[in-house]
């Protein structure tokens, strides 16, 4: 079969929030897109998954009714005391600054979000654990869905964004690692020239050869036992990135959401949204008791690591395999205002109405990544990462709740213009990129088995799970760190003797991507944040 090989003008690899924001403002500033996304269809990401919301901006106090900036002062407040000051202050202020105007010209006038309203026509705000007030714009319990619906109709109808689906990034494509001519390894600047994709409708992998690439790949949380992370979440961009030579930063820092489903199913768990707690529900122990004021001032508002943590010390000191939500203080009609968590019960045969939610803490969203400025440039020439795959330091050690989708949008949006400035009439040297070889299959043996794959996963999450989980101790760390040098040993070697397919190439990702999480965990002596150090 005669390889596909293709040169695009910009490559955005992956469709959520934040590569569908950056394709339309990318699109309508008259450049030409090729969006990849390894899914069947645009919304098989996290984005889609987000219930509580996305913040706005909330009400100012009836003192100060002229002070348009007062929410964005009170929100970074908010943002620093949940990253416990380990943020990067000038993204933090980027976000405050800017994200209310990209929800209004992005999401309601762009794409058309309907968010829920309340009889007088005004936005029914929502506060949820760590925010001082009620800021978060949100359609029922399913606002990623409506703000991924928006925004992928606006995609597919654009005419300069083309999409290509079932496309798994295999490697970055740089000139110091690829060109076969030895005069561009010799250039001080490495340069990133697109990617190796896996077609997995013919098997074949695919050269995208691009001026510019645009990493959106979302998170990491299927390298942990439990997660509420989509299926294709296994941290490609970051394993991609770091194989590339591009910095990274924050990588131990992983937030466990306090509430996920306890069901016996998969290792995917249901969330149960953050914002019941901010409308009134409680978490209880197996007694039926409230806990979470032992722990911390703020109780079941506190922010998810704290939340999480005293979670785990409940469990841990009961031996109980689960504690409970209790919804009853919830003033709203459950099926009409969490939808969505009221149906997944309903199917695991609980009726919220009447009983308590069996919770459990799963790892939820990657605060680390790809180290990004405010317009998404990471530190190689002709890349840029943007949404949960990229580490712009707004989060610092433990991530605010409901910011990672205005996160997606304004990083989007900054990145999108940053890059319709730069790209417009430059494109690789020829010379360049004939110099890029297409994809030489390095082992014909076809040993991808199911059972051998299912058994290196399984172990990758299970160590993760206990060893570089909510509680961390050197010993555990130690003992993770030598079990994935020899798993990623071992899978290097059976990459290299296996012909690629889809099972492979996320195995690849996620073993490298939990490995670099491990080494950056046992770097980090201090206890802060996501990063709990226990001994």
């Amino acid at each position: 079969m005669t390889p596909i090989r293709r040169h695009v003008p910009i490559l955005i690899i992956g469709s959520g929030v934040a590569g569908c924001t950056a394709a339309l403002t990318l699109a309508d500033a008259g450049c030409d897109v090729l969006l990849l996304n390894a899914g069947d269809t645009l919304t098989d990401g996290n984005s889609e998954l987000a219930q509580g919301g996305i913040i706005y901006r909330a009400a100012p106090p009836p003192d100060q009714p002229d002070r348009p900036d007062y929410d964005a002062r009170a929100l970074e407040k908010d943002i620093l005391v949940a990253g416990h000051n380990h943020n990067y202050r000038k993204a933090v202020r980027w976000l405050c600054r800017q994200g209310p105007l990209c929800v209004d010209e992005t999401l309601i006038k762009r794409a058309g979000v309907e968010f829920d309203r309340n009889p007088d026509g005004t936005f029914n705000l929502t506060r949820e654990g760590g925010h001082s007030a009620p800021r978060i714009l949100h359609r029922a319990d399913y606002s990623g869905r409506a703000i991924m619906e928006g925004l992928t109709a606006q995609v597919l109808a654009h005419p300069r964004i083309a999409c290509l689906h079932r496309r798994a990034a295999i490697d970055l494509l740089t000139s110091h690692h690829h060109a076969r001519n030895s005069q561009y390894r010799y250039e001080v600047d490495n340069r990133c020239l697109g990617a190796y994709v896996l077609n997995e409708e013919s098997g074949e992998p695919e050269t995208i050869l691009a001026d510019w690439t645009v990493l959106a790949t979302g998170g990491v949380g299927q390298v942990f036992l439990h997660s509420t992370n989509a299926p294709g979440c296994v941290g490609a961009g970051v394993s991609m990135a770091f194989r590339a030579g591009v910095d990274l930063a924050n990588l131990e820092f992983m937030q466990f959401h306090p509430t996920a489903l306890y069901e016996e199913r998969s290792n995917r768990r249901p969330l149960i949204t953050e914002a019941m707690r901010g409308e009134g529900a409680r978490l209880l122990d197996g007694k039926g008791r409230a806990f979470m004021l032992r722990h911390d001032k703020r109780g079941d508002l506190a922010p998810r690591d704290v939340v999480a943590h005293a979670m785990m010390e409940e469990m841990l000191h009961s031996g109980a395999p689960c504690l409970f939500l209790d919804v009853s203080g919830v003033k709203q009609d459950l099926p009409t205002r969490f939808p969505t968590v009221f149906e997944q019960c309903r199917e695991a045969g609980l009726d919220i109405r009447n009983e308590p939610i069996p919770v459990v803490p799963a790892a939820h969203y990657f605060c680390g990544g790809v180290l990004t400025d405010t317009r998404g440039r990471t530190s190689l020439r002709g890349l840029y990462a943007i949404g949960e795959c990229a580490c712009t330091g707004l989060h610092g050690a433990n991530r605010l709740a409901s910011t990672s989708l205005l996160e997606a949008l304004v990083w989007g949006v900054s990145c999108g213009k940053d890059l319709a400035r730069r790209a417009l009439g430059k494109t690789l040297p020829a010379g360049l990129a004939a110099a890029i070889p297409d994809w030489r299959h390095e082992g014909d043996e076809r040993r991808d088995d199911p059972a051998l794959v299912a058994q290196d996963w399984a172990n990758i999450r299970n160590t993760m799970w206990n060893y570089v989980g909510i509680s961390r101790t050197e010993a555990r760390l130690r003992r993770a760190f030598e079990d994935m040098r020899d798993l990623v040993r071992h899978i290097h070697d059976f990459y290299k003797r296996t012909r690629i397919s889809r099972r492979l190439v996320d195995l690849f990702h996620g073993s490298q991507t939990a490995y670099v999480i491990t080494q950056a965990a046992m770097r980090n002596p201090v206890s802060i944040g996501c990063h709990q150090r226990v001994d």
